[in-house]
């Protein structure tokens, strides 16, 4: 059992596999402990900042916490926090699991394709990193 576990939470697919992660977090989280999702909005480039305006980024911040809040009302875990980051998702992930003194940290990942290999995902950078345990779900 843990104290403090951190969720990545992608949206992508409706959300369904952070709903999938969320009911597994449940049966792991001690009695008073508390769960964490977090989800790191990647940067815009540079060269599409002009033309993207603050209304459309404000909109789109709202509806990612709007999704986050809904997915928050899952976790049975007294304690629940939503942690919205902008940057590398992979440093911010172990960012957050540090700042909220995390055992564990809970992604999914995407089967891996030839770029992955060279690359590396996101999930396989924060297993290489991360000074906690990584529970990976596919």
């Amino acid at each position: 059992m843990y104290q403090s576990i951190v969720i990545a939470v992608a949206l992508f697919n409706k959300g369904a596999t952070s709903r999938s992660l969320i009911d597994k977090a449940n049966t792991l989280v001690d009695a008073g402990g508390s769960i964490t999702l977090v989800h790191v909005m990647d940067e815009i480039p540079a060269y599409l900042t002009a033309a993207v305006s603050k209304e459309q980024l404000l909109n789109h911040r709202k509806s990612i916490r709007t999704q986050l809040e809904s997915l928050a009302s899952r976790v049975k875990a007294k304690n629940v926090d939503i942690d919205l980051r902008g940057g590398r998702p992979s440093e911010n992930i172990l960012k957050c699991a540090r700042d909220c003194n995390a055992d564990l940290i809970m992604i999914s990942s995407h089967k891996p394709g030839m770029s992955d290999y060279f690359i590396g995902s996101t999930a396989a950078r924060v297993v290489r990193h991360s000074p906690i345990s990584v529970l990976i779900e596919r």
